[in-house]
């Protein structure tokens, strides 16, 4: 059973159970008169040809661009829209990105900019983009060493699930995407909460994972539709992501880039234990959430040496103003308090946290 559902944003996702057929559904909506679908050298060499004998294929052109973060630049998006060009794309045409974040929010970003705007289908391949990528509506580019500096927010026609492609992914990049599933059972209730930090992630069950995508989904669907431009309660979904970027972004810097929800659950262990000091988040829940954290994840390691830069870091985050710190925090599950901040001492004493606790 395919299911689909609609925002008043315009943002459909498709739970594709039927791959070819629900990809043709969407694609024969709306007349196209050139089809483009961009990979990342990963993705064409391992998602293409899952789908690649697909009769709505047959007269798409393949746009490839260089896989990781370290790519989402000008560079990769002045490759695609010369491809675009050269392969004499219109207003009418339209261009499936079939792969992870980066090619999700890359190829959104290059089709919501050339000749102002085309048309766009997101079909995420990892477990990351699935949860978290591909639905939202941001797009964007990293710039000047920071993250997704350049960007607009634009909703993909469409965004088809299909759990065929978990089968591509390794162990990390499974764990990956499901911290940012963990983030959204934080952020929903306690049914959901449960049911993640009792999951076996070190041997997962598919076809069990394909319905918690569902929920999860769902839960990112909500906020966002309630709060498309992130002026409030979107800001829900930071919850890690203060101390989480930081973290990726110095990771990067030092050479040793960590994968994207790896550090989204090393910050989490980090907010949550603001959470704890600042807005009551029980502590019990707090210590089952960062022990899963720990089996599940392993360390970052760092010292107070580095406390200066990371601080730094998490001052140019976009979501601050006039350089204050800006937190999600949580008061429990589902208990959402935006807009926190913390002192450089409490946050100090988070890392602290990090580094010695449990």
């Amino acid at each position: 059973m395919t299911q689909t559902s609609t925002s008043s944003h315009h943002q459909r996702v498709v739970i594709s159970t039927q791959l070819e057929s629900d990809l043709a559904a969407v694609l024969t909506e709306k007349a196209h008169d050139r089809l483009f679908v961009l990979t990342d050298t990963t993705t064409r060499a391992l998602c293409w040809p899952l789908v690649r004998a697909f009769a709505c294929l047959q007269e798409a052109q393949l746009i490839t661009i260089e896989p990781g973060d370290v790519h989402k630049d000008l560079d990769s998006i002045a490759h695609v829209w010369e491809e675009l060009q050269r392969g004499g794309s219109t207003r009418h045409s339209c261009m499936i990105n079939l792969g992870g974040g980066m090619v999700t929010d890359l190829g959104g970003f290059a089709a919501s900019t050339f000749k102002r705007g085309i048309d766009f289908i997101n079909i995420p391949t990892t477990l990351l983009a699935m949860v978290d990528a591909s639905v939202g509506g941001k797009t964007g580019i990293n710039f000047g060493g920071l993250k997704n500096e350049i960007g607009a927010f634009n909703n993909s026609r469409c965004v088809i699930l299909s759990t065929v492609f978990l089968h591509t992914l390794d162990a990390e990049n499974i764990a990956s995407g499901y911290a940012e599933m963990l983030k959204h059972g934080l952020i929903s209730n306690d049914r959901m909460w449960t049911e993640l930090v009792n999951f076996d992630l070190a041997r997962p069950d598919l076809a069990l994972l394909q319905r918690m995508v569902a929920d999860s989904v769902a839960v990112k669907q909500r906020i966002v539709i309630e709060d498309p431009l992130e002026h409030g309660i979107r800001k829900a979904l930071n919850v890690g992501h203060t101390v989480g970027h930081a973290f990726e972004s110095y990771a990067m810097r030092k050479g040793c880039p960590v994968l994207h929800g790896y550090a989204v659950a090393y910050g989490m262990v980090c907010e949550l234990y603001l959470s704890t000091v600042k807005t009551g988040f029980p502590v019990e829940k707090m210590r089952q959430t960062v022990r899963f954290i720990h089996d599940n994840y392993g360390r970052f390691s760092f010292t107070c040496n580095d406390y200066p830069a990371l601080l730094e870091l998490m001052t140019h985050d976009k979501k601050n103003t006039a350089g204050i710190i800006n937190f999600t925090l949580l008061g429990d599950i589902g208990d959402i308090r935006i807009n926190q901040t913390a002192t450089k001492a409490e946050i100090e004493e988070a890392l602290d946290f990090y580094r010695e606790g449990l």
